[in-house]
């Protein structure tokens, strides 16, 4: 089982269900996914998941119960590092420089607090 970092805009929304409640059965993935999927559907896209090493399940009374395989914060991170090198050449610099001159994105004065505190320790400098 190898994890993969690519996960399609329904695989994203089955994942974001799973971390939300713990854990996921099939008719529960059916019942709460958009779009109103068919039953079969949502069992290989569950299938798909636990091939990319996203899920795992265990059977209780007949039925699979899926679970993450690893925290939400870290699949984040790993989602994260595959852009960052898809679309940025591996460069985090980039990568903020293209999140603060995006007119769309708001960034608080806190948040941008934050962020100097970050680069201070990144640099190794106290506050």
């Amino acid at each position: 089982m190898k994890t993969a970092t690519y996960l399609s805009k329904r695989e994203q929304e089955i994942m974001d269900l799973v971390y939300r409640r713990g854990s996921l059965t099939t008719s529960e993935a059916t019942e709460l996914l958009s779009g109103a999927p068919s039953n079969s559907t949502v069992r290989t896209l569950l299938r798909i998941l636990e091939e990319k090493g996203q899920l795992k399940h265990t059977e209780e009374d007949g039925r699979y119960i899926y679970f993450p395989v690893v925290a939400r914060s870290s699949a984040a991170i790993q989602a994260l590092q595959g852009v960052v090198r898809t679309f940025f050449s591996g460069s985090v610099g980039d990568v903020v420089a293209a999140l603060l001159s995006d007119q769309t994105s708001k960034i608080t004065d806190e948040e941008l607090e934050s962020l100097q505190k970050l680069i201070q320790e990144a640099r190794g400098e106290k506050q």
